[in-house]
């Protein structure tokens, strides 16, 4: 199962990223575990300046606006092709 973390502080491009990642993770038939960290200081700590950021399995992937679809899939496929 892969880890995945969206940081950021509630804001819908947070929101939407934490769903877009759900939904490309069902369609591909890939189990993940979902947290959305919204904790400034644990947010800085992971080294993330612009939000929403997304941690795979504790590897930043991605800082600061909207992942693309695409993005998000290559993330999930590299992953877990990986394991």
């Amino acid at each position: 199962m892969k880890h995945i973390k969206v940081l950021g502080t509630g804001c819908s491009r947070c929101q939407t990223t934490a769903e877009m990642i759900q939904n490309v993770a069902d369609e591909l038939n890939i189990t993940i575990e979902l947290e959305k960290v919204e904790d400034m200081a644990r947010i800085a700590a992971a080294g993330v300046m612009s939000t929403p950021g997304v941690l795979v399995d504790d590897k930043l992937v991605h800082a600061g606006g909207l992942p693309s679809r695409a993005q998000v899939q290559a993330w999930l496929q590299e992953q877990t092709e990986e394991s």
